[in-house]
């Protein structure tokens, strides 16, 4: 057979390119052709015409709605969520097999042509929405979009800004200490010479602070976007940056894009006279949502909200001792519940946009909750890999292969590596991952490690400070997760079963 998929998850990371990777080693395990095609984060390379032409049978891996869905119609299709696709790869290629063979009167290409794709190097900006979805879905897929979009800037900024004051810190002993956050811009870009030996420093800190400066207005103006398509983006970008400049922080993003993106919305659904629906998308929807979603978070929403910002931060910075560290239990469990989905993203967008608060302290709160909650995000599968070395037989063949890549997955801070693990048994497992991830992430804020870059996994270790404690709470996380997940797995065990191979091991 040759099958033809599409694969994409809310926030077009790692789910997306996990499902693509199952299904085509499902696939070709089981003698058939496949060509996948990820419409996640980094956009989409779509499928050629004549493949899909060819095509037997279709496969959507989603959780959201697939873009330019009409190039597949007249196929037999298969649709499962992401999850499914990650798990249960081999089923779903079953499925679609036999989805082929029962639809024997499929149309031929040549009498239902197929319609290209977006030209390459001109993808179309995406939402993550599913449009007949319930409400709680619909706006957790709205907050995941904005976040979806916003993370680049995050990992961009925060790294860059990491990389700044650790080559300040380089080049100190011989330049003497200079505080690359008080080089002015002008002085980057128009005598870069005379910083002599920070001049590297400064300028890496200069474009992070820049790319930081946009985490708010784009996490505000692609929820916006979720909402109302393009139309939202002006009034969102605009309400997010007015949220920064009256210090509502991320709170007062997230309020702005729910503004600017209904109000945008409203607009665009207006029965107008023929002679000004087409100055509505360029001219009028801009002007107005624009002037509404401002005159709300400036009037109505910027103060209470800026309150409330203040007092998060208040909180954070007064953290200490019991609080700091049940602070990053509650974290690593979160981390470790759902494994990349709702309750992960929550914790994990908690601990990115409080980078952008954290500004140019080297010791702030929340450097060290972003240390935490990626340690608890990294044991999970390194956990389960450590299990199925060290107990073989308690796992299946599929399983020991995904034990294999799951060292990686877990040292880049994947989360996601754990779901096949978990999607066959859940009831020991999830608990097991859980229990590791919590102790993790109270580990990290109990020994104060912390950690700028929002992302890498241990391919960012330059940037950890307390870089020994924290890489030692994420062995004593691991070592955790693999002896809970064994002892249940064994406790689970009828006794009149056969040894399998490797059962017999001892840990």
């Amino acid at each position: 057979m040759r099958i033809v998929a599409v694969t994409s998850c809310p926030t077009g990371i790692a789910h997306t390119y996990m499902a693509a990777e199952a299904l085509e080693q499902a696939a070709r395990a089981a003698g058939h052709e496949i060509q996948v095609e990820t419409q996640g984060a980094a956009g989409a390379n779509p499928l050629d015409p004549a493949v899909i032409a060819a095509a037997d049978a279709v496969i959507f891996g989603v959780d959201v709605e697939v873009r330019d869905r009409q190039r597949f119609e007249g196929k037999p299709t298969v649709q499962v969520g992401v999850k499914k696709a990650i798990s249960d790869a081999a089923g779903v290629v079953e499925q679609a097999v036999a989805a082929a063979r029962d639809d024997a009167a499929r149309p031929a290409f040549a009498t239902s042509p197929v319609p290209g794709p977006t030209a390459p190097g001109s993808p179309a900006l995406a939402s993550k929405v599913t449009s007949d979805a319930g409400v709680g879905t619909r706006v957790r897929q709205w907050l995941m979009t904005g976040v979806s979009y916003m993370i680049p800037f995050v990992a961009a900024g925060g790294i860059l800004i990491a990389l700044s004051f650790m080559l300040a810190q380089v080049v100190a002993g011989k330049q003497g200490a200079i505080d690359v956050t008080k080089v002015p811009l002008a002085t980057v870009a128009t005598n870069f010479d005379a910083l002599d030996g920070m001049h590297w420093a400064a300028l890496l800190f200069q474009v992070g602070a820049a790319s930081f400066a946009f985490l708010v207005p784009a996490l505000a103006g692609f929820i916006a976007f979720a909402i109302a398509d393009r139309p939202g983006i002006v009034p969102g970008f605009v309400g997010g940056a007015l949220s920064v400049a009256i210090g509502a922080g991320f709170l007062g993003g997230i309020a702005a894009g729910f503004v600017g993106g209904f109000v945008a919305l409203w607009l665009a659904r207006r029965q107008v006279p023929k002679g000004v629906r087409g100055v509505m998308p360029v001219v009028v929807i801009p002007l107005v949502a624009t002037f509404a979603t401002g005159l709300v978070m400036l009037i109505v929403l910027g103060r209470p909200l800026k309150a409330v910002s203040d007092g998060l931060s208040d909180w954070l910075a007064g953290m200490s001792g019991t609080n700091a560290v049940v602070l990053g239990v509650v974290l690593g469990l979160m981390m470790a519940f759902d494994m990349g989905g709702p309750v992960n993203k929550v914790a994990y967008t908690f601990a990115t946009t409080g980078l952008a608060a954290a500004g140019t302290a080297t010791d702030a709160p929340q450097l060290k909750i972003m240390a935490a909650v990626m340690a608890a995000g990294m044991t999970p599968p390194l956990g389960l890999a450590l299990a199925t070395r060290l107990r073989p037989g308690l796992f299946t063949e599929p399983e020991r292969e995904n034990g294999n890549a799951a060292w990686l997955l877990g040292a880049s801070f994947i989360t996601e590596g754990a779901i096949p693990f978990a999607a066959a048994d859940p009831l020991r497992v999830i608990p097991s991952l859980m229990a590791g991830s919590g102790i993790t992430g109270g580990l990290v804020m109990a020994f104060g490690s912390t950690l700028r870059a929002p992302h890498g996994g241990i391919w960012v270790t330059p940037l950890i400070g307390g870089v020994v404690p924290y890489l030692l709470s994420v062995v004593v996380g691991t070592a955790v997760t693999a002896a809970a997940v064994i002892l249940l797995k064994q406790l689970g065990r009828r006794s009149d079963q056969a040894p399998a191979e490797g059962r017999l091991a001892t840990v």
